[in-house]
């Protein structure tokens, strides 16, 4: 393998990862040397440095990162703020669908289902509009109740709850 295509398969694993990647993991991958990951990431480092690009790759903790360029920061707080991403994390997912199929119910009873803790979840849906505060269920805290929302409706393509799929609809959908 060239040079050039062993920069290449850094540079793409570290734009797959989006997070932090020590080098045994990228030796794992790559099967090159250590000695020769580090070389070729201060190189890439320094390319990106040089062109002043929208992303840079940094060492950090032992490991290297794919980051945006820091002076580009107001533009990336107008973009976040404009065009909330889309995407849903696993976690966020299951405690979505059991809200969707459980409404209303309190972040407790989530939790007894997903088997961990879904703050994080709950939260991440709730600033994505796909769920909201129902109201506060008549028990001891008074804890708020969860429900999905028009928005949920919307990013699913969904009518009403009704076209939600049953559990006779996953499990054809399995065998086939």
């Amino acid at each position: 393998m060239e040079e050039r295509e062993k920069k290449s398969v850094l540079e793409a694993i570290l734009f797959l990862s989006g997070e932090l990647l020590t080098v045994p993991i990228l030796k794992e991958v790559t099967e090159l040397p250590e000695s020769e990951i580090k070389t070729l990431m201060d190189e890439l480092i320094m390319e990106y440095q040089e062109r002043n690009a929208g992303v840079l790759i940094v060492e950090i903790a032992n490991g290297y990162q794919m980051v945006t360029n820091p002076e580009l920061s107001e533009w990336i707080k107008k973009f976040k703020s404009s065009h909330m991403s889309t995407r849903l994390s696993m976690p966020a997912l299951e405690t979505l669908s059991i809200i969707a199929y459980k409404q209303p119910l309190i972040k407790v009873e989530i939790e007894q289902i997903r088997g961990v803790n879904s703050d994080s979840a709950v939260r991440t849906l709730l600033e994505k509009r796909l769920i909201k505060i129902m109201g506060r269920k008549e028990v001891p805290g008074r804890p708020f109740l969860y429900g999905t929302t028009r928005e949920f409706l919307q990013y699913f393509g969904l009518k009403d709850l009704t076209e939600l799929p049953t559990l006779k609809d996953l499990i054809r959908e399995e065998a086939a």
